[in-house]
């Protein structure tokens, strides 16, 4: 996103938002993932770019398990959420990673006793690198069978006045500013989006409640005990 001439991506603030809705967990050394195309375990292999913490092999990490092109980090940390919540666990959102795919999973974090592992699919023959301090897997709680309470329902616009009012009002504003945006209006040039969204308000000025353009998760905090001095 930060490649964009004028930071135009973070413009989305959907985009934006989804970024940092949770936290990264980052590969610890450089490493290569290679994969011949076969279907076998052995057909995909993982090298340390570097040397691995505390000296462990690389496969302690990162290593073919499941076959079929499908190669396992393994997280190392047992994760626990209160008894409504589970942990979703994917890629870096928005993120793609040329030949190698995330795999995304849910996990039942408010009883597991035992660390979950992240899996990517290697999607063509080849090398596929992650850089130390690269992400291999984003995580964020969700409320457990949620969509389990949700009924998705189809309702006609005309339905709703006020709602068929607010999205005119949004489409003749839109329609407005981009035939003066392409007529090169000066005022229009200097100000190429409307923003509505990004402030979280209507045409008429009104604003919405609970709208967020911009999110700051907290940092974990680390509640290890020090270890005792020899």
């Amino acid at each position: 996103m930060d490649d964009f001439p004028d930071r135009h991506a973070y413009r989305c603030l959907p985009l934006s938002i989804a970024n940092a809705h949770g936290w990264d967990i980052l590969c610890p050394v450089a490493l290569a993932i290679d994969w011949n195309g076969g279907t076998r375990t052995e057909d995909l292999t993982v090298r340390a770019l570097q040397t691995m913490p505390d000296g462990k092999p690389v496969s302690a990490f990162c290593r073919s398990h499941f076959s079929s092109g499908i190669v396992t980090f393994h997280t190392d940390y047992i994760f626990r959420t209160d008894g409504q919540w589970d942990l979703l666990a994917t890629g870096p959102f928005n993120s793609p990673k040329e030949g190698i795919y995330p795999l995304t999973g849910i996990i039942e974090s408010n009883w597991l006793p035992y660390p979950f592992t992240m899996n990517w699919q290697v999607t063509r023959p080849g090398t596929t690198v992650f850089e130390k301090d690269e992400p291999f897997c984003f995580i964020f709680p969700i409320r457990k069978q949620a969509v389990l309470n949700c009924v998705p329902e189809i309702h006609d616009i005309a339905e709703d006045p006020e709602l068929g009012r607010q999205h005119d009002a949004f489409a003749i504003s839109r329609n407005e500013f981009m035939t003066r945006f392409h007529a090169n209006d000066p005022e229009a040039l200097r100000n190429p989006w409307l923003k509505y969204y990004f402030k979280g308000c209507h045409p008429d000025g009104v604003v919405v409640d609970n709208h967020i353009n911009k999110l700051r998760v907290a940092a974990p905090v680390d509640k290890r005990r020090a270890a005792p001095l020899e």
